[in-house]
């Protein structure tokens, strides 16, 4: 098991030093934010979808947490990464693709996923990238369900205008100085489950005025 968990940090540094933007961190996420970031999902929620797991330090805690390999759509732009993830999960789907394509998969068959657990590093993504990934997850979601980000900056990496703009509420749930570095998980829902979303009906037309470096 140490083993592995050295080879998937060296994995991931590598990978982090071919793509630094994409990849964000020099080291995979550890327990203490993937407990957090997993804490209000179980295998009532259903579905899950998974966006850019890496090397899986979340995908191992919602497994723990209850969730079948089944429930689990991973959607992984690394070829490595995917190839990887398909090997310890054989029994979950994994796309190797943008997730800002999510909106044009349907990943269960039909099925609305629970919840969407989010590793991407939005702080690095421009407002129109953020906004397709945002409005895909949504499209795919039950209308309650929640969307789990996590961050290393000191508030929701997505902005409140654009929050605004799609309909969409952001809360705290938690942070862990035990992750390195220290991250926050914000859970992001419809504002309003009940109306229909300008989310879930696919990019819209305008984008919001918000500086690219503020995501």
């Amino acid at each position: 098991m140490k083993q592995q968990y050295i080879a998937e940090v060296f994995g991931f540094f590598l990978a982090w030093l071919k793509n630094p933007l994409r990849v964000a961190a020099v080291a995979p996420s550890g327990r203490a934010l993937a407990s957090l970031i997993t804490s209000e999902i179980s295998h009532a929620t259903g579905p899950v979808i998974e966006l850019g797991p890496g090397t899986g330090a979340f995908t191992r805690a919602l497994i723990a947490r209850g969730v079948r390999q089944e429930d689990l759509a991973l959607i992984e732009f690394g070829p490595d990464f995917a190839a990887a993830l398909h090997f310890h999960f054989p029994g979950a789907r994994t796309l190797c693709m943008d997730a800002a394509r999510l909106r044009t998969v349907d990943v269960f068959g039909g099925r609305p996923a629970g919840a969407v657990v989010s590793g991407l590093p939005l702080l690095s993504m421009p407002p129109r990238k953020v906004i397709a990934i945002l409005t895909g997850a949504f499209r795919r979601m039950e209308p309650d369900g929640a969307l789990y980000q996590f961050t290393y900056g000191p508030r929701c990496p997505v902005p409140l205008r654009l929050l605004d703009h799609l309909g969409l509420k952001a809360e705290r749930i938690g942070g862990t100085f035990a992750n390195l570095p220290p991250a926050a998980v914000y859970r992001i829902r419809r504002a309003h489950p009940g109306l229909s979303a300008s989310c879930a009906s696919g990019v819209p037309a305008a984008i919001p005025d918000v500086p690219a470096d503020s995501v």
